[in-house]
């Protein structure tokens, strides 16, 4: 995302101010999103089927946005735990949620709260509310134009991004992992997409409360239908509502394909490194690469619990066996070791996994001398912002 020059920078005199204030509201960050949920939910309950609630109850998402709100500040001041480049990070939220059908006027909803938990935790004066209600508002701003070119992009508009889609198929992949074959339940077109991409699935629980997910689209683009591979979560209900519930003929809403981490153009090799259900972007990737480029050199890597939890292992390698130049390493049981998976010269890399996975591979990575900006990775929930 690169920034728009039709919105101003910072003010000098809230720049000021945020800079004096940004530790403080960094330390008391997570307690003002915190009460900020809290008023805003008790105020307008309908935002509850928006946002995961899981998520709510263990408190990431309240550190997520916390980590959001203070890294934009520090950006717009050049101050504090930022990185340079708040674009990657704005990119990433705008699509979530385009994904999920977010309406411009909801930053009005959104901005009151969070400014109003801003003087309930922090006692301030009328002028550091100023600031940080410029600073909200520059954030605002950038992410409802980025999504404004986003939903153009994808020809919907946020009221209708919802679609009611019936599952064709269903399929058992692995131990305690599903794949999902859906077509248009009104015979309407399938949107096109990009390998890594993925949707949101909502579903209507049993308590009357509607929920989405965040799912991989697992086989790639120009099959006439979508795939998502959903690994069943202790705790998650979602994905059990999914595996329990959902069989072939039944339907489920979906919104558009969205999500930043795509593969790249061109035919630098690829080397798609994932752990557990993180395999699900990659076996999009592989597909696609076996029937446009087989001969675009591939490197994949795999970390599972055990032989009998990898999903897609059978498919890929089928895949896999259908191209000139593949190289795999696969660790059951044990730790993937960076250091041997074999990185050609100007790979893209793509990661996806649990956020420590991740953490471990780019740092390792970058060691060995790939750059930032050709190391890909896929987030779900709160995000990873470094």
């Amino acid at each position: 995302m690169t920034e728009n020059p039709a919105i101003p920078p910072l003010s000098d005199v809230s720049r000021e101010v945020v800079r004096a204030t940004l530790p403080v509201v960094a330390e008391h960050a997570t307690e003002i999103t915190g009460v900020f949920y809290a008023s805003m939910f008790a105020a307008h309950p309908e935002l509850l089927d928006l946002f995961n609630q899981g998520n709510q109850a263990n408190g990431r998402q309240r550190a997520a946005l916390a980590a959001a709100v203070v890294a934009y500040g520090g950006h717009l001041t050049g101050t504090g735990p930022a990185r340079p480049d708040f674009g990657p990070i704005a990119e990433r939220i705008a699509h979530k949620h385009v994904s999920l059908g977010i309406r411009p006027d909801q930053y009005l909803v959104v901005g009151r709260h969070l400014l109003e938990a801003v003087v309930t935790v922090l006692g301030v004066g009328p002028d550091v509310v100023a600031a940080w209600h410029e600073v909200y508002w520059l954030l605002a701003c950038e992410l409802i134009a980025a999504e404004a070119r986003l939903y153009a992009s994808a020809g919907v508009e946020p009221v209708s991004v919802w679609r009611r889609w019936r599952v064709a198929k269903r399929q058992d992949e692995a131990v305690d992992t599903v794949s999902f074959t859906l077509v248009p339940d009104d015979g309407g077109p399938v949107p096109d997409f990009h390998p890594g991409q993925y949707v949101s699935v909502a579903v209507d629980l049993p308590d009357g409360h509607r929920q989405p997910r965040q799912y991989s689209l697992s086989q790639g683009p120009g099959r006439g239908c979508l795939r998502i591979t959903v690994r069943r979560v202790g705790g998650g209900a979602v994905s059990n509502f999914l595996h329990d519930h959902v069989r072939a003929d039944d339907t489920v809403l979906v919104g558009p394909p969205a999500g930043d981490t795509a593969l790249a153009d061109g035919t630098d090799p690829v080397v798609l490194i994932s752990a557990g259900v993180g395999v699900t972007p990659m076996a999009a990737m592989l597909d696609h690469l076996s029937h446009t480029q087989p001969t675009r050199p591939v490197v994949l890597a795999h970390a599972e619990r055990s032989a009998d939890r990898h999903a897609h292992h059978a498919e890929m390698t089928h895949l896999a066996a259908t191209m000139t130049s593949v190289e795999t390493r696969t660790a059951h049981g044990h730790a993937l070791d960076v250091d041997e998976i074999p990185l050609p010269d100007n790979a893209h890399a793509y990661l996806c996994g649990p956020i420590p996975f991740m953490h471990g591979v780019r740092a390792a990575l970058l060691d060995r001398g790939v750059p930032a900006d050709r190391i890909h990775y896929e987030v779900f929930g709160p995000g990873m912002y470094s």
